[in-house]
């Protein structure tokens, strides 16, 4: 395993060809610096310190096209990212280093690594649920950093409670507050939560919502930009800020995650995900018509190439080609991804765009974000390259059910027998933050941060946002979506404005 330190290379480093990659589940995602025609590269598996080496030049340049992603999917496909010369190695990516003389240069390439005809069958394995929890166990006790306060977010789902149901068994009731975060209707979890962390002997907290912002807490976000490695258009992004205002102690802790097991356990589609998929296959002859749709009509979500269909949204090519003058087109990527897995095992097509790109760099991108900020240890047990190994070799039948759409049914299995959560009754609810609450009670704040940013072209600005904002305002049948697009590009404009690697020294 990398130390978390930045390695160089230079051409008298690299014997012929150098191969660089992350670890299998990307529980540390590699980070690379390379300037274009250099005779160097960086990489580590800390971004923190890759973009705070000397040798990094600042300010960073956007990238075009990371920019054209955010727009448009609202995520950026590995091994791009916002930066022009920064790149990152998740699961299945790899980088091929040749020399050149004395310039380095860089071949990407990216491989699914958990194909499911590479399971072993149900004679050759069973599922161990002791080895699971002793894995899961081993997998964050072996992270967590004992001179700090440790948390684990937690809720009514399976990957939680799995950690949490293996720490219990692990003696570790006193080492480990569970913190959970209270949602609005139906999906919140904080009372199931609360019972089953009074049932495995755990202190439980449970955080609210802020919709009213005060002074320290724009001064929060504010920071939380500025300090930020990357930008993230996830929706819950401004949840963990609510979650430092309530517990302080987040800061400088250790923060225990549940994510990065659907790439090995697989998210089989749904019935309605599948239509969508044959919709998409029939309809991309108009797709020529996504530089004519407006943003928050059907037509944009109806033209998607099929590889979009897998948690993927955002502003027409038209609309972001108004916001961002060097807006880049996104379909000819996405339709490549498509044509990759146009005859292969639908899962493993969603499974490799859903868990390798959205859930990434989406997802899991803005805790890691979180964690850099405040200066904590994020551990992410499901990660780990063993328990990545064990749940890979797992039979099909003990992961997922391609008719039912259901997946992690051994984990479903566990919990049910061992703590009584009953997945199946309970069905999905997920982690919820309402950020549209949030934006009506500061409208012109957010506003102001849009506006204020130099990364948009002014009149093309003010040709899509009005109208927008009109969706929202009039109440129009599209005002979710156009909520949802004013809030992505705040995100984005509030991270440029305020962010130190791409200000410092303006």
């Amino acid at each position: 395993m990398l130390s978390a330190v930045v390695h160089s290379l230079t051409p008298e480093d690299v014997n012929g060809v150098e191969m660089l990659q992350s670890d299998l589940a990307a529980e540390f995602p590699l980070y690379i610096y390379h300037p274009d025609h250099a005779e160097y590269l960086l990489y580590s598996r800390s971004i923190q310190l890759l973009l705070d080496d000397p040798m990094v030049k600042k300010p960073l340049a956007t990238s075009d096209d990371g920019v054209s992603f955010l727009l448009q999917n609202g995520v950026i496909p590995p091994p791009k990212t916002i930066y022009r010369d920064i790149y990152v190695l998740g699961i299945g990516d790899k980088a091929m280093v040749r020399t050149d003389g004395r310039k380095i240069g860089l071949e990407f390439s990216h491989d699914f690594p958990f194909r499911n005809v590479e399971r072993l069958s149900s004679e050759e394995m069973t599922p161990d649920e002791d080895q699971i929890l002793q894995l899961v166990a081993e997998a964050t006790i072996s992270r967590v950093d004992p001179s700090r306060p440790t948390f684990l977010f937690h809720s009514a789902g399976k990957d939680s409670n799995t950690i949490a149901l293996a720490l219990a068994e692990a003696g570790w009731q006193g080492k480990v507050t569970l913190v959970t975060h209270k949602s609005s209707g139906e999906k919140d979890e904080s009372a199931i939560s609360e019972r089953i962390s009074k049932k495995l002997g755990f202190e439980h907290r449970i955080l609210r919502s802020t919709v009213n912002l005060d002074g320290s807490h724009k001064r929060r976000i504010e920071n939380f930009f500025v300090e930020s490695p990357f930008p993230s258009c996830d929706a819950a992004t401004f949840a963990y800020l609510d979650h430092l205002g309530q517990v302080p102690e987040l800061r400088d802790s250790n923060i225990i995650d549940g994510g990065g097991n659907d790439s090995y356990m697989m998210a089989p589609p749904s019935h309605r995900e599948l239509m969508l998929l044959r919709l998409s296959e029939i309809g991309v002859v108009a797709k020529f018509m996504r530089s004519f749709v407006k943003s928050e009509g059907l037509l944009n979500a109806a033209l998607r190439e099929p590889a979009e269909r897998w948690g993927l949204s955002g502003f027409s090519s038209r609309d972001a080609s108004k916001i961002f003058a060097s807006n880049h087109e996104v379909i000819p990527y996405w339709r490549d991804i498509s044509r990759k897995w146009k005859i292969s095992d639908v899962v493993e097509f969603k499974t490799d765009v859903l868990t390798t790109i959205v859930a990434a760099e989406s997802h899991i991108r803005k805790i890691r974000n979180f964690a850099d900020c405040v200066g904590s240890n994020l551990v992410l047990p499901f990660a780990n390259e063993s328990v990545a190994d064990y749940f890979s070799r797992l039979p099909e039948g003990d992961l997922f059910d391609r008719r039912s759409g259901k997946n992690k049914l051994v984990l479903r299995k566990l919990l049910k027998k061992r703590i009584g959560l009953d997945s199946d009754a309970i069905g999905k609810k997920g982690f919820s933050y309402d950020y549209r609450a949030l934006m009506k009670e500061n409208w012109d704040w957010f506003m102001d941060e849009i506006r204020s940013c130099r990364l948009w072209d002014k009149a093309g600005l003010e040709m899509v946002l009005p109208r927008l904002e009109r969706a929202v305002l009039n109440g129009h049948r599209r005002a979710f979506m156009a909520e949802h697009l004013i809030y992505r590009l705040y995100l984005v404009s509030a991270w440029f404005n305020h962010n130190k690697y791409v200000n410092e020294g303006q």
